[in-house]
């Protein structure tokens, strides 16, 4: 029986992918749709994962609370290392056994597709970016929590606009249209009179924060919904290169297809809605227009009351951020397209040719199940070459001529103690306490340093402690506990003083 609904299942999942929805049609969640999506949807397998918390509250914390859309390894193992050893203090170290790069690479696997793990141009180190398959899923997290104030009247005003909206620009009778634009020109009119006369309509508190709840609501949607029209477009981008790769006819007759393709994509509905909304975007006017709008919105008192995101005030920037890199991923097929027409040289010699086809093909096929270890090695990328004519002419150098003067002596009385009460603040010393200090113990901070160790040199003492920290040694900073570090010293009179530093707390780890 087992075997039988697996065949089925499988059966169905090719019926899926073989044979598309129809356009603009909705998805039927019958029994076999939610089992495949079960067994295949990426966000889905997000959700079901056993350390699913770890990767939302972070991805959240990474990508989506601050609209980022690409993140170094370097800096994204950073930030994930520091929250493992946050949950590892407080839930044990066999909570979260692996480095903070291995969790990386595990949600980025072709099996999960969590992150996308591309390298950029020019740029030797991997980098990452959110999929659409977990943002969603990450928002859907952030829907499950209880809301104190639920808005329902601007939604509402909402869908009435969109649909007075369709319905005017639909109207195909010039009559209709007139009397229509009419009736809305003598409700514009009575609206002045009654402000002319006294009568200011206000929104209330409740109205301004429904209508702003939902404007926050539709603008993370927004940011989410082009990084999934980036997906699209870079699904579009690695189809036409593979198609390139296994091409074994005219190039004429693969140019039209290409083209038709990218024609396609520009006048698809997603294609001009993306354009519409981006040449809206891109004009000065408009763009000045909202940053005053969100200025004059943030700053009022029912507004503030509500502890708004304080990002909101640029969400603008970030939407011009979203849509520059979905232009790029579009620029990069169009950089593929003039590689392949100005490809002419490398067919001169079509031995080189079918070795790159063959490696191209090769890794087309091996793309979802890479072979374990190493696949190739290569010695040498390119010979350097010195020619003679290249190295620099002899040139004899410079005598420095020296003034045969009696030195006189000066009349000035200058004290030159100070230039002989130097402070050297020995860095190795420094660096045997605190080795000394994590033997017997995973960690120390460096109040608790100082007071096994006083300062001998005060301050400079204290600031060399500062840059081992960042130089030498893994450390913590805790900026928001403070610590008093305290040594003694000598006042301009000779007196013994003790002074002391306020620094955010540094945890020196083994």
């Amino acid at each position: 029986m087992a075997s039988g609904l697996e065949r089925v299942r499988r059966r169905d999942l090719h019926a899926v992918r073989a044979s598309p929805a129809p356009k603009h049609a909705l998805v039927t969640l019958d029994f076999d749709t939610l089992d495949i999506l079960r067994h295949r949807n990426p966000a889905w397998r997000f959700l079901r994962a056993d350390h699913a918390p770890l990767a939302a509250a972070f991805l959240h914390t990474a990508f989506v609370q601050p609209n980022n859309r690409v993140l170094a390894e370097s800096e994204l193992a950073e930030a994930l290392e520091d929250e493992l050893f946050k949950l590892r203090e407080r839930l044990g170290p066999a909570s979260f056994p692996k480095s903070a790069v291995e969790y990386l690479t595990e949600w980025a696997d072709p099996e999960k597709e969590w992150l996308r793990k591309f390298y950029p141009p020019d740029s030797d180190e991997p980098h990452y970016d959110l999929t659409p398959a977990t943002e969603k899923a990450i928002t859907w997290l952030g829907s499950l929590t209880h809301r104190e104030f639920v808005g329902t009247e601007s939604r509402l005003l909402t869908l009435v606009d969109l649909l007075e909206q369709i319905k005017a620009g639909s109207e195909t009778d010039p009559a209709e249209r007139i009397a229509d634009l009419r009736r809305r020109k003598a409700d514009i009119e009575a609206e002045i009179e009654k402000i002319q006369a006294g009568e200011l309509p206000m929104l209330d508190e409740t109205k301004i924060r429904d209508r702003f709840q939902q404007f926050v609501q539709m603008s993370r949607d927004l940011l989410a919904d082009f990084r999934e029209v980036e997906q699209n477009f870079r699904t579009l981008d690695r189809e036409v290169r593979e198609r390139i790769t296994l091409w074994k006819g005219p190039k004429n007759e693969l140019l039209d297809d290409i083209l038709e393709r990218r024609d396609a994509i520009a006048d698809s509905d997603q294609g001009r809605s993306f354009q519409a909304f981006w040449d809206f975007l891109m004009s000065s006017e408009r763009r000045e227009e909202l940053s005053e709008n969100l200025q004059r919105v943030m700053s009022l008192p029912a507004i503030s009351r509500m502890n708004p995101d304080s990002r909101m005030r640029r969400i603008h920037y970030d939407w011009q951020d979203a849509g520059e890199h979905t232009l790029r991923t579009v620029r990069q097929l169009s950089q593929q397209l003039r590689r392949f027409v100005d490809d002419r040289v490398f067919l001169e010699n079509r031995r080189i040719m079918d070795l790159l086809q063959r490696v191209e093909e090769n890794a087309v096929a091996l793309r979802n199940t890479p072979p374990g270890g190493a696949v190739m090695e290569v010695d040498g990328l390119a010979a350097e070459f010195g020619l003679p004519f290249e190295r620099p002419r002899f040139s004899a150098p410079r005598k420095a001529v020296i003034a045969d003067v009696e030195l006189e002596d000066g009349d000035e009385d200058l004290d030159t103690a100070a230039l002989f009460a130097q402070v050297v603040v020995d860095k190795e010393r420094l660096a045997r306490h605190v080795r000394r200090a994590l033997q017997d113990r995973s960690q120390i901070t460096l109040r608790e340093l100082c007071t096994t160790q006083p300062l001998e040199q005060g301050l400079a003492e204290l600031l060399a402690y500062l840059q081992l920290s960042v130089d030498e040694f893994r450390a913590t900073v805790d900026e928001e506990t403070i610590e008093v570090v305290s040594w003694q010293g000598e006042s301009a009179g000779g007196a013994a003083v003790t002074r002391s530093a306020r620094v955010p707390r540094v945890i020196f780890v083994r």
